[in-house]
């Protein structure tokens, strides 16, 4: 599935139709299974997306000397021998989630001492909201420019400001703290729906949070955590991306298993652009639209605003639209690098610096060799494959099996026309 040259090749102008279920989150997923790691009895958890990036933090724990398996979308870990093993490095240095080990470790043996993550191609992430969070709880930074290596002195409750709305941060910050004594106030704290699963998955082995869903956040210290099975959140970026698909595609397509909720400023936007869609409890019918329009400006800003992980499949859906969109990216300086690959395809974009761009419509794409630059803007290429004209091959797939389950076998089984190769 991780093979590096694999591609995948799509042939265009099919409908989509049908019925399909999105996987578990991958950004809910990361975070609980390091927050597993902060008990010493066994944890169950289920809809676990079998991606690259979960096998990987898997081959991590092996190294720490916690016992796992993972079949049939269900993940155990037995945490109970713990241990500081040296993980090697290209394992750390693989995805940028790896950096969510600090509480962890930090928690159960005192000591953090880790290679700086890698895994993003979205520029350098600074890593000055963990080390500020940590700190505030009583953890020593040892060493914060070669490694990150950080010690406990005294964990004690605190008020802590996080410097930005930083989920990764605002994580950390929650694995310590819930096994912190006293009372800690996490202010500015992220409050994406995969940060609120994690604040639900702790309370369920026994964390006092409160506040979940807000940016002010009160975790009450507990002396140890147990046992729990718990379910992982639909992802609802693949929703997303599943409910461009039909639109692009004017195809009808159901999309279950996801909490509609963590998608308001995507539906505002589709409503925006013209789109026919239906609301249902855990679920979206997409039906084929007479007319998009334009999006006067899409600008993405942390949760619960436009997401940035939507806005490259979202420019897929702008460029069959009529009339000019305005892109606005304020979250990462190489998130608009795709539109050069949509280009080639066929669309008419400007890009007016590292953060702006304007995508005219509607134009006809048509299929020729792309790139994937990282997993959203793959996930655009692929959304661009299914509505253009002729063959489209799509290179660095190895990104999106980073976030997206079976991808094309999902696609596959709604009627398109994809292979790997």
């Amino acid at each position: 599935m991780n093979d590096q040259n694999q591609k995948f090749e799509v042939i265009g102008g099919k409908l989509l139709n049908g019925t399909v279920r999105v996987s578990g989150a991958k950004n809910a997923t990361l975070p609980i299974m390091c927050a597993a790691l902060l008990s010493k009895e066994q944890i169950t958890l289920k809809n676990v997306p079998n991606i690259a990036d979960i096998r990987t933090l898997l081959a991590i724990f092996d190294h720490l000397n916690v016992k796992t398996s993972f079949r049939d979308n269900t993940v155990t870990i037995d945490a109970s021998n713990l241990s500081t093993n040296k993980i090697p490095e290209d394992l750390i240095c693989s995805m940028r989630a790896s950096i969510l080990l600090l509480g962890p470790l930090l928690a159960r043996t005192g000591e953090a001492n880790l290679p700086f993550p890698g895994g993003c191609v979205l520029g350098k992430r600074s890593v000055a909201a963990h080390t500020l969070a940590l700190r505030k709880l009583g953890a020593e930074i040892l060493d914060e420019t070669q490694k990150l290596h950080l010690k406990v002195n005294k964990l004690q409750g605190t008020t802590v400001i996080m410097p930005e709305l930083s989920v990764t941060g605002t994580e950390n910050a929650l694995m310590l703290a819930s096994i912190t004594p006293g009372i800690t106030e996490i202010r500015l704290a992220a409050a994406e729906p995969h940060v609120q699963d994690l604040c639900h998955f702790l309370n369920s082995m026994g964390a006092k949070i409160t506040g979940i869903g807000t940016h002010f956040l009160i975790v009450e210290g507990v002396d140890s955590l147990h046992s729990t099975d718990y379910g992982i959140t639909g992802d609802y970026l693949e929703a997303g991306t599943f409910a461009i698909a039909a639109l692009v595609t004017k195809g009808e397509l159901k999309i279950e298993g996801i909490d509609v909720n963590q998608l308001d400023s995507f539906w505002e936007k589709l409503d925006e652009a013209g789109a026919n869609y239906k609301l249902e409890k855990e679920s979206v019918i997409i039906s084929p639209s007479k007319k998009l329009q334009a999006i006067r400006s899409l600008r993405t800003a942390v949760y619960p605003s436009f997401a940035t992980d939507l806005q490259a499949p979202m420019a897929v859906l702008l460029t069959q639209a009529e009339g000019e969109s305005r892109i606005f990216e304020t979250l990462f300086d190489g998130r608009l690098s795709y539109l050069i690959e949509l280009e080639k395809m066929g669309a008419k974009v400007q890009i007016l610096n590292p953060h702006q761009a304007i995508v005219n419509g509607p134009t006809s794409l048509h299929g020729v060799p792309v790139a994937s630059s990282d997993l959203r803007a793959g996930a655009a290429m692929v959304l661009a494959a299914l509505c253009a004209e002729g063959t489209t091959e799509i290179s660095n797939i190895r990104y999106i099996d980073r976030g997206y389950e079976n991808l094309d076998q999902k696609l596959t089984t709604l009627g398109a026309n994809i292979k790997r190769c």
